[in-house]
């Protein structure tokens, strides 16, 4: 019985003794990673623009305000059909109704308001892939002024269609860029690139060209330039032979 005890004492202590050294190995020589980003970007111009504008009427009686927007609304619609832009492609969005009153105050303390009349806004947006013209009636819009009408025009909004192959296009740029840095670092150390171990994408962003934007830890979306640059960057672990 004491010899039995005795061999497994010995049997605790060799393999204890192993794994004790094998994790001293381990810790003396760590596994070797290279972790590289590669960067992948592309410029590109929009195929879709956006366009929101609104006109207004006013009078001390709702259904004269009322004629007059629906008036104006037609002189819109016409000056941007003769313009070239499809009707269909001219989206009038509900009237908004306002009652315009002018606060009073005595001894600097309110006392009530005092009606001044209504006013009727409508805003209309347009949606179209022919971004050169909508581009240019945006430009000219205040012809209206000639016709009569008041338009306030917001600017364009520019954006793509294909963003989703662009971005399929850049994470593969990205990663190619990021393995070659990694196979040079390993070329400079004397070693040869092993396995991938981990592939994380960074944020994507799409700021104009030549715009000067910040990038944003969110991930920039520039809506204002027609011509814009995407960009993505994909950072790569690599194992070291």
């Amino acid at each position: 019985m004491k010899h039995v005890s005795a061999i497994i004492f010995g049997a605790a202590i060799i393999i204890a003794a192993y794994f004790l050294g094998n994790a001293y190995v381990q810790r003396a020589n760590p596994p070797q990673i290279i972790s590289v980003t590669g960067l992948g970007n592309e410029n590109f111009t929009s195929d879709l623009i956006v366009w929101e504008g609104q006109f207004s009427a006013n009078s001390t009686v709702l259904k004269i305000a009322f004629d007059q927007l629906n008036n104006d609304k037609e002189i819109v619609r016409q000056y941007l059909v003769s313009k070239g832009i499809e009707s269909a492609s001219i989206i009038f969005n509900s009237v908004q109704t306002t009652e315009m009153r002018d606060n009073q105050y005595e001894n600097g303390n309110y006392v009530g308001s005092i009606f001044r009349g209504y006013q009727l806004m409508q805003t209309l947006n347009i949606e179209s892939e022919n971004v050169a013209l909508i581009e240019s009636v945006s430009r000219e819009i205040t012809e209206l002024l000639n016709k009569g009408v008041q338009f306030n025009s917001s600017p364009p909004r520019y954006y793509y269609t294909k963003l989703a192959d662009l971005k399929i296009e850049m994470i593969s740029k990205a990663t190619e860029d990021a393995r070659i840095r990694a196979e040079k670092i390993a070329e400079n150390a004397g070693s040869d690139l092993g396995d991938l171990v981990s592939a994380n994408m960074g944020v994507f962003q799409i700021t104009g060209q030549n715009s000067g934007e910040d990038y944003s830890w969110g991930g920039a979306y520039n809506t204002s330039s027609k011509n814009k640059t995407a960009s993505i960057t994909m950072r790569l672990e690599y194992k070291v032979k």
